[in-house]
């Protein structure tokens, strides 16, 4: 591999993307994991053409956009990768025909597609102080964690999906693919109701935080996210992000309150409390266990789950719907170079979420002088050994791949005995 000069190497931070052109063609022909990426997109052969018929987009450089590409081989998808090195990758649905054939059919339609789910850092601009836009930090990561710890557990336990892969976007979120065949399979309306059981919250408007309501009782699923994000509450909104510290943290707390002679009552009590936020809240939650206990059971009844309704409306995930309800959503493939930050969008483990730390992700240029010091480090034990080992296992990008390859063997799993009779195509593993 080509040293790397030294005007290139730059810290994470000042990651340049005016020379990502030159360093993907390295990255896709020595890092990229082209066979196991392949292994994941054919599903072990248990359909018929659910690979060569498989959109996949490619932007290049100055955003120059190409839908509608379909492959036959692991062979012919990764030479065009490695051609064209393109910026991102996306992946879309399996059609009905090969894609690239669209243009002589009026009948394309999508017939299976991961159900997948999309949650950006930027959808909690209106709670998050730390950071803004397309930053993130390690403290509204945490946003993130707990998004991924309840969608994870909802959709493992209410709907029975076994094979979820989590990946970080490379810049300011996350992305879910669930890859069981129910789940592929869904069609238009089984999204949209997924996506609309899983999305509790409800727009609060232009500056305003979003809301949740609880009628009679609180739903089992709702509970259950309760249990995750409840104990997480007080350090994430009122340490971290000190949310009600400043007065329009605060009108965001009353605009929870719909009943406004209750909202009147506490924006005077909040008058006398320090200006910050365990003290706000905890003057609100006095107010609520005050007006349980007054014996005014008709006034408590409106608002008898208020408590947990704002502690959810500020720490429940934020979902992208759209994505998780359009059959042909195209998204952002794993092991992409984010072509701001640099960063691989790279798996992460769901159980220690909280752990992964979005800003020591590697860069791409982190990645090729790892390989370049590993091989430095290794001459001395003579080519040939040297290159038996797989340039992404000498890398900061290992532990990515070893979850994607759990993902895989895992997935596998359910094909034994399945695969499709294509002797014509040639499986590389």
């Amino acid at each position: 591999m080509p040293e790397l000069e030294d005007s290139t190497v730059k810290a994470k931070s000042t990651f340049d993307p005016n020379i990502l052109q030159d360093l993907l063609p390295l990255y896709y022909k020595r890092l990229f994991p082209h066979k196991q990426f392949y292994r994941w997109m054919s599903y072990g052969r248990s359909e018929s053409s659910v690979f060569s018929n498989r959109e996949f987009s490619f932007t290049l450089q100055d955003d120059i956009y190409i839908r509608y590409q379909s492959f036959e081989t692991q062979q012919e998808l990764e030479r065009e990768i490695c051609a064209k090195a393109p910026f991102k990758i996306d992946i879309g649905a399996v059609y009905n025909i090969r894609p690239k054939d669209h243009r002589g059919s009026t009948a394309i339609q999508p017939v299976q597609r991961e159900l997948v789910f999309d949650i950006d850092m930027t959808d909690y601009d209106d709670i998050r102080t730390c950071c803004n836009e397309a930053n993130v930090c390690q403290l509204c990561w945490k946003f993130m964690s707990i998004a991924c710890r309840v969608l994870d557990e909802a959709l493992r336990e209410d709907f029975g999906f076994e094979h979820l892969l989590w990946v970080f976007s490379g810049r300011r979120g996350i992305h879910c693919w669930v890859s069981d065949k129910s789940a592929r399979h869904l069609d238009t309306a089984a999204r949209s109701a997924i996506a609309q059981y899983l999305n509790v919250l409800i727009s609060g408007g232009e500056g305003t935080a979003s809301r949740v309501i609880i009628h009679d009782e609180m739903h089992h699923s709702v509970k259950r996210a309760y249990r995750i994000v409840a104990p997480l509450f007080e350090e994430i909104c009122l340490v971290d992000q000190n949310i009600f510290g400043k007065p329009e943290g605060v009108r965001k707390l009353l605009a929870q309150v719909q009943d406004t002679s209750i909202r009147a009552e506490l924006e005077k009590r909040f008058k006398t409390v320090p200006n910050d936020s365990k003290s706000v809240w905890k003057e609100f939650v006095t107010y609520f266990d005050e007006l349980r206990m007054s014996g005014n059971s008709n006034r408590y009844r409106r608002v008898k789950f208020i408590v947990e309704e704002v502690i959810l409306a500020f720490t429940y995930p934020r979902l992208d719907i759209n994505v998780t309800k359009g059959f042909n959503h195209l998204l952002k493939s794993p092991f992409c170079v984010h072509p701001k930050t640099g960063k691989v969008c790279i798996p992460f483990n769901p159980n220690i979420a909280s752990k992964f730390d979005p800003t020591d992700v590697p860069t791409i240029i982190d990645l090729l002088k790892e390989v370049n010091a590993f091989d430095e480090k290794n001459t001395v034990e003579g080519e040939e050994n040297r290159s038996k080992i797989k340039d992404y296992k000498k890398t900061s990008m290992f532990k990515g791949t070893v979850i994607f390859e759990e993902f895989l063997r895992k997935l596998e799993q359910t094909f034994k005995g399945k695969a499709a009779a294509l002797s014509d195509i040639k499986m590389e593993f």
